[in-house]
């Protein structure tokens, strides 16, 4: 039995084949001009990956932002209940997922099983996001991806004042100007993202273990941002990134098991905060 997710971001599509021994192929991809060019191109790389077609997965379900215009998926997910999903299954002892995405963050606490029991997330301002550091990064004339490394570098503690994009950048700027070291700003950019996301985290109640998901989990500076921001000991998983589409995956697989087509899920309808 073969099933697929397929999550579209914002800023990424992500899809994933399971069958039911773990994930037979994935793939992720920058996003297109529409979700479904999105989500056809990271499908047809993953397929083409595990050397199947279309016609071989017996359900595929989509989710993230775009999820309702991608016409090859048999139902479609809250990317909150995928995420959710997907941590507990690749992190069978996390009860509080923090996921740092490209345009919004999520708090979310589950249960053993994965279900949601509480959320909240951010998705009106870009502190706290992925693009929050994409954009002073761009400021800073400097790769995302190396973000990570120069923050390690850090010699000196030095606090952002403004959480506002707008603000911080021209802050950044002073900063530079005033002869600050690349490091310890950039550590302090980090810093700014993992107060945010750990005040929603504990506004939920911060149950242990924590685990970090999204894209953003891969800078080693944010991780250990977010680690101390939280005062707990954070899990890493082995596919932060694509978490949302595990997720998704594990419900198209219930989906094709299950009793008439119905198994036991949280419906997207029941998540709402």
């Amino acid at each position: 039995m073969i099933a697929a997710g397929c999550d579209v971001g914002s800023l990424t599509a992500k899809a994933v084949i399971m069958d039911e021994n773990g994930i037979v192929a994935s793939a992720m991809d920058l996003a297109k001009r529409s979700p479904e060019e999105s989500a056809r191109t990271v499908m047809d790389l993953a397929l083409k990956d595990a050397g199947l077609a279309m016609a071989d997965i017996a359900w595929c379900v989509g989710t993230g932002y775009g999820r309702k215009n991608i016409s090859f998926v048999n139902g479609v997910e809250s990317e909150i209940a995928c995420h959710a999903r997907g941590a507990v299954w690749q992190a069978p002892s996390a009860r509080t997922v923090i996921d740092i995405g490209g345009q919004d963050c999520k708090a979310i606490r589950i249960d053993p099983s994965g279900r949601v029991v509480r959320f909240l997330y951010n998705d009106k301002c870009a502190s706290g996001t992925g693009r929050f550091l994409e954009i002073i990064a761009d400021a800073l004339e400097i790769k995302l991806e190396d973000l990570g490394d120069i923050s390690m570098k850090s010699t000196k503690k030095i606090t952002l004042s403004n959480q506002c994009v707008v603000f911080a950048e021209t802050e950044i700027i002073s900063l530079v100007n005033d002869g600050a070291e690349i490091p310890d700003i950039v550590r302090a950019l980090h810093n700014a993202v993992a107060n945010r996301a750990a005040a929603l985290a504990k506004s939920i109640t911060l149950e242990k273990d924590a685990v970090m998901t999204g894209g953003v989990a891969r800078n080693a500076g944010m991780f250990e941002a977010l680690k101390n921001a939280l005062g707990c000991e954070l899990l890493r998983v082995e596919n932060p990134q694509i978490n949302g589409a595990i997720g998704a995956s594990l419900m198209a697989l219930d989906y094709a098991r299950g009793a008439n087509g119905k198994p036991a899920r949280q419906k997207e309808s029941a998540l709402v905060e």
